[in-house]
């Protein structure tokens, strides 16, 4: 028995099959998805090629449920305008495609998620708000647990960083911790750091008027991490993880930190503030040593930290830079896997001797117009205490990549690279 012949049918050429691979069915899935809701189609189901692999059937899912992403919500359509979503998506294929797309389901719409939250104006989305959907997350899974620590505790610990930062702003800043127990006493930790600067102004070193209206994406990295939480969590992967999610605005005021200051990061370590602008290395700083203190056995960070990494590698690739060799692997695996593709940059002694200080351990920007990603990952791994770490620089594939499946604006980069990482370690561990 075949199934009954559908009513209509959307053709997508794939090209040459010698040349096939996921990322292209991701795409296809897009573009059908798409043509679809032209038709106010509410239900889709793909014929998955019977020689193809479970990550066909995933980038399938991932391309069909990112394509589908609006915010409209200061926008709503008129009554006579229609607004077509999918609504249900079947797979046609063997059973064995249900273990690749359910995961590439619950990823893709944490992506969503994070999107949303990216795509939220700074003034709905303040460090508060962020802090209460990681506390709605919690509340719905027992195994997920969250601590938002204000101004005060942030203070009394010596995160002189995040402090500093949100010197500036009348927005209260927030440490927001995830934790997810899926694993047992005593099992590795994974640490995800994910930065969140819900405006960026630059501070006291302004950033030019021009676009600045797209730095409330400063806090992408955050969201990132906070849904990919989310979706590890709902996926029930039997692995600990440990999230910090430093969140502050960066404005300028007679409060604000200036060029010049000098700080103390939590570790203990100096830093003179040479452009209040690179604030982001600063509250990460603290998370990071904040991570390794508390256990983490390996870390990702993810940040929309410079604009040098967008000239170097445009918005194909986010920059990748790590202290292990065999983790900065593992994690570029995954981000070939996933589509959201990481480019490892190179760390030397060289560039540790751009974060030296004159009259402190360091300084948060170098005077020396060169290597700007590097070197502001060099930085950070002053603050990570030797534990295996990646720094993944997303400021130019958290927003505006124009691939199909996710188009102009949030991108919600990071989520479905996380979870499949998280995925890994926990297949690891059986």
């Amino acid at each position: 028995m075949y199934p009954e012949r559908p009513p209509r049918a959307v053709v997508v050429g794939l090209g040459s099959r010698d040349d096939f691979e996921p990322e292209r069915a991701r795409v296809a899935a897009a573009l059908a998805a798409r043509e679809a809701a032209t038709h106010e189609a509410r239900t889709l189901a793909w014929a998955v090629p019977h020689d193809g692999a479970p990550s066909t059937a995933a980038a399938l899912v991932e391309g069909t449920i990112l394509a589908g992403y609006r915010f409209d919500r200061y926008k709503p359509a008129a009554e006579d305008e229609p607004s077509p979503r999918i609504e249900s998506l079947t797979l046609l294929g063997g059973a064995e495609l249900s273990a690749s797309a359910e995961p590439a389901r619950v990823a893709a719409e944490a992506a969503n998620r994070a999107r949303e939250l990216q795509d939220l104006p700074s003034n709905v989305l303040t460090p508060a708000h962020l802090a209460r959907r990681a506390e709605e997350i919690a509340a719905g899974d027992e195994h997920v647990s969250a601590e938002v620590l204000d101004r005060a505790e942030i203070e009394r610990l010596g995160m002189g960083g995040l402090i500093a930062v949100a010197r500036g702003t009348d927005e209260e800043p927030r440490m927001i911790v995830l934790r997810y127990r899926g694993g047992d006493e005593g099992d590795e930790v994974l640490g995800l750091v994910g930065k969140a600067v819900t405006f960026d102004s630059g501070g006291i070193s302004i950033k030019p008027a021009s676009r600045m209206n797209e730095m409330k994406m400063d806090m992408s990295g955050g969201a990132a991490v906070i849904e990919s939480v989310a979706a590890i969590a709902e996926l029930g992967l039997p692995i600990n993880v440990l999230a910090a999610v430093p969140a502050t605005e960066n404005m300028p005021s007679g409060h604000a930190i200036k060029p010049g200051d000098v700080i103390t990061q939590l570790n203990g370590k100096t830093v003179e503030v040479i452009n209040t602008d690179a604030e982001g290395r600063l509250i990460l700083a603290d998370a990071l040593s904040w991570c390794a203190q508390q256990g983490a056995d390996r870390i990702i960070n993810l940040a929309t930290l410079t604009g040098a990494v967008v000239v170097a590698l445009g918005s194909t690739y986010a920059g990748l830079i790590s202290n292990d060799d065999e983790w900065a692997e593992r994690v570029a695996a995954a981000a070939a896997e996933t589509g959201e593709l990481a480019w490892r940059l190179p760390l030397h002694p060289e560039y540790k001797d751009l974060t030296k200080g004159t009259i402190t351990d360091l300084v948060n920007a170098s005077e020396k117009r060169k290597a700007g990603p590097i070197y502001a990952g060099s930085f950070l791994e002053e603050f990570v205490d030797g534990v295996p770490w990646v720094h993944l620089d997303i400021a130019g594939t958290a927003w505006d990549v124009g691939r199909e499946y996710v188009g102009k604006g949030a991108t919600g980069y990071g989520v479905r690279l996380l979870v499949a990482v998280a995925g890994a370690l926990a297949a690891e561990r059986g």
